[in-house]
């Protein structure tokens, strides 16, 4: 109960507060630019919902962060917590893909989109490459990265999911590296279904760069294979 109540408290404070400001930019016209109150919001929300669930993140490999090209991360899914420690450590100007139906959040879905978060309908196939072209066009024009969470989905059990090919697309169009990023112990601390996050520590692991240069549209599978086998020699299960 405990959990419960400081997870459901955080979120509500901490969303409020982010989101509210995001969207009083978004409001007055305030431009998206590098570190301004678009990057802030998310990751102010995420820091604040660790601290409040008492989640600590260690992170393995952190100067392939710190390179100025814009990246697309690629990262197994088994937890909100992912979300969290993802936008809390990551640099920059950072974009998730996300699943459309989180556009219905309160708050949470006007202030994503109002980031340019970029919302995507797996369920059409013509609206989700339309997404992904708008993904990489942001990438190109903005020099922002990209998060995806490839399996497309949380993991029901914490293992490893197959990968969808759309990311991979995303990030041959965008002609940036792909970088895998292995999210470890949060499926333990928060599983699929979980409302009440156990306080702990998660280590994000990031791998090595996968160039994308002078690739084509029909390298996507292998680009995929290349993604999975390095979080999986991370230490992910299948």
């Amino acid at each position: 109960m405990i959990g419960f109540l400081r997870y459901v408290s955080s979120f509500v404070f901490y969303m409020s507060w982010s989101a509210g400001k995001v969207l009083l930019a978004a409001l007055v016209g305030v431009k998206q630019r590098p570190g301004g109150v678009y990057d802030w919001g998310a990751r102010h929300w995420a820091q604040g919902m660790l601290r409040g669930t008492g989640i600590k993140v260690r992170v393995e490999g952190r100067e392939r962060l710190l390179t100025p090209e814009p990246k697309v991360y690629i990262s197994n899914h088994a937890s909100f917590v992912d979300i969290w420690a993802i936008l809390a450590e990551v640099p920059g100007t950072i974009r998730f893909v996300y699943k459309k139906g989180m556009n219905w959040i309160p708050l949470m879905g006007q202030a994503m989109r109002a980031a340019r978060h970029i919302p995507i309908d797996r369920r059409k196939r013509s609206a989700s490459f339309a997404a992904y072209d708008e993904a990489a066009k942001f990438i190109r024009d903005e020099g922002s990265s990209a998060i995806v969470f490839a399996e497309g989905t949380r993991s029901r059990d914490g293992r490893l999911r197959p990968f969808k090919k759309g990311p991979f697309v995303l990030a041959i169009a965008a002609g940036a590296p792909v970088v895998p990023i292995f999210c470890e112990n949060t499926y333990e601390l928060m599983p699929r279904g979980s409302w009440s996050p156990k306080p702990g520590t998660v280590t994000l692991k990031i791998g090595e760069p996968i160039s994308t240069e002078g690739l084509d549209f029909e390298a996507r599978d292998a680009l995929a294979k290349r993604a999975r086998d390095a979080i999986l020699a991370m230490g992910a299960v299948e």
